[in-house]
């Protein structure tokens, strides 16, 4: 038996999610600041949810580690700290859960383990994109230390991960279709091995071969009154 094209698409698709999401998570690159307050012309600022690094375009020397707590403390940051953390990890259940279900450990899918985990990983897509469509709505609000900002790789790389999580958890639900199928086929067929009756051959009646067969066997009795023939 092959294994069904929603779970090759789901099991492929979630993983590389996992992956962009955790780059958009640990990577300085939400968005880069540039113009800033007195400081160089070439200064940029590398600004992510966990660090932010300091790049001189001219020479290309990039220190990271800076602090600043004032944009650390912005409400979108803390939140997207928890969301993305959470994501990470409810991602990793779900592709725990839906390879368990795929047909490549077993020698026939199991429908409602590969649904389940297509919800889990559903969900996890989701709580990654409730963030960074946060951030990416306050981009120019949050507070920056220079006066030109713009959207950088982590936070494009976020989006796409989170869609491919969504779309692979898509996917993977539509083995419920599957699971429901095969339910009612096998219900199907236990009731119509149980009320279907045995059929039973008739056996064909006896044909006469000659005229006088037809009255073999056959008693006659003499009537009291009288035929024709006696008269």
């Amino acid at each position: 038996m092959r294994t069904p094209a929603v779970m090759i698409i789901g099991i492929v698709f979630a993983p590389c999610g996992l992956v962009l999401d955790l780059v958009c998570t640990v990577a300085p690159g939400w968005r880069d600041v540039s113009s800033i307050n007195n400081g160089a012309k070439d200064e940029v600022h590398h600004q992510g949810i966990w660090d932010i690094c300091q790049e001189f375009q001219t020479t290309h020397k990039t220190t990271c580690g800076f602090t600043d707590g004032t944009y650390f403390q912005t409400l979108v940051i803390q939140v997207a700290r928890g969301l993305m953390l959470a994501s990470l990890g409810v991602t990793t259940i779900g592709i725990i859960v839906a390879s368990l279900g795929t047909r490549c450990w077993r020698s026939k899918p199991n429908y409602l383990l590969a649904g389940i985990g297509g919800i889990v990983i559903l969900i996890s897509g989701v709580l990654s994109l409730i963030p960074q469509s946060w951030y990416a709505s306050e981009l120019q609000n949050i507070y920056a230390t220079g006066t030109s900002i713009q959207a950088s790789y982590a936070l494009i790389l976020g989006f796409i991960g989170s869609c491919f999580e969504i779309i692979g958890g898509f996917s993977l639900i539509l083995s419920f279709a599957h699971f429901c199928i095969g339910r009612h086929t096998s219900s199907a067929h236990k009731y119509f091995r149980n009320n279907l009756k045995p059929y039973t051959a008739k056996s064909a009646p006896t044909s006469y071969i000659n005229p006088m067969g037809v009255t073999d066997g056959v008693s006659v009795t003499s009537s009291p009154v009288p035929c024709d023939s006696d008269l």
